[in-house]
């Protein structure tokens, strides 16, 4: 009898303890849900999380409104996310740079991604292409060659300094053993004019931007950092294809929440996350924009940041980059 009693007890101070939880994760969201957007309205993670969003509002019951707040490579946004209430009602869709690698570079970070948000979900990968004027070289191959033989001289486009295409250059500097010209812009579409104009022999940056004119055969793409070609692109090569093995980069997007946000609430959010990018919707979106669809649990996002940290910090500390 005294050990059915004790055994009451357990099992009635456990309902207690895990019953408000409950309660939390059946009941949220009890008003509309914020989701940050770090960067400006039109910018493909703008144009992601409104998708996103709009099958988010169907899933959960409230609506989920899309708050523009751009500046400071994402860090602005950020920012205010991580002092938000933990409470599942304000969320961060984050790429690379808030997510990640700002950290490496910015002195006084008002937050630190690892330490003031709980990963959620990895949504999309949108991956690094390298693209030349038609006519100029013949693959990636021929560029190495020719950047060996002319060291400094050839001139590649970034869409800003310390901007995912601008390290991914520098990594491959270092992987193929090469030396070029840099020219930093404030975005893709200058970047685009210049390779057109021939001013610049190669752009480095995220694929959306770059598809079109591929397409048409204004420009030549010579690969596409990625472990498996793109559909909308079926005959340009990966990287590995075109003699790099192991040379992977693409910007991703990410949902965070503020740290000390339920567990039952980002699995809910992890689950509706998921059914999305199960979606129609999430695939003609990502055809569109050349993206890859990712999903997975919470750990496996905070994995993926650590690994990105790892392979993506030698090369920023190399190159100094700070600001």
């Amino acid at each position: 009898m005294v050990s059915l009693r004790r055994v009451a007890l357990v099992l009635i101070s456990f309902v207690g303890l895990i019953a408000p939880q409950l309660a939390t994760a059946q009941t949220w969201p009890t008003r509309p849900v914020t989701l940050v957007v770090p960067f400006t309205a039109g910018t493909a993670s703008d144009v992601l999380a409104r998708s996103f969003a709009e099958f988010a509002t169907r899933e959960l019951g409230q609506p989920v409104v899309i708050d523009n707040r751009g500046g400071a490579g994402g860090n602005i946004g950020a920012a205010a996310v991580a002092k938000a209430a933990p409470d599942g009602h304000t969320i961060l869709f984050a790429t690379t740079g808030p997510a990640a690698t700002n950290k490496l570079m910015y002195e006084n970070l008002a937050f630190d991604p690892e330490r003031d948000f709980a990963p959620v979900v990895l949504v999309a990968k949108l991956p690094v292409i390298i693209v030349a004027r038609p006519n100029s070289v013949a693959d990636l191959a021929e560029f190495v060659r020719q950047a060996k033989a002319n060291p400094g001289k050839l001139s590649i486009g970034f869409p800003g300094n310390g901007t995912l295409g601008h390290i991914t250059g520098l990594l491959l500097a270092r992987l193929a053993g090469i030396e070029f010209n840099a020219v930093q812009y404030r975005g893709s579409g200058q970047i685009v004019s210049d390779l057109l104009g021939g001013h610049i022999d190669v752009g480095i940056d995220s694929m959306a931007p770059y598809v079109t004119n591929v397409q048409s055969g204004q420009l030549k793409a010579l690969a596409i950092a990625s472990a498996r070609r793109w559909p909308g692109l079926p005959d340009v090569p990966t990287t590995a294809e075109a003699g790099l093995p192991g040379f992977e980069a693409s910007v991703w997007y990410a949902l965070l929440a503020p740290t000390g946000t339920s567990p039952q609430i980002v699995a809910r959010l992890n689950a509706v996350a998921n059914a999305y990018l199960d979606s129609p919707a999430a695939k003609e979106m990502f055809g569109k924009l050349g993206m890859e669809g990712a999903g997975g649990t919470p750990d496996a996002l905070r994995t993926f940041i650590q690994s990105e940290l790892a392979k993506l910090g030698p090369i920023v500390r190399e190159a100094n980059i700070r600001f």
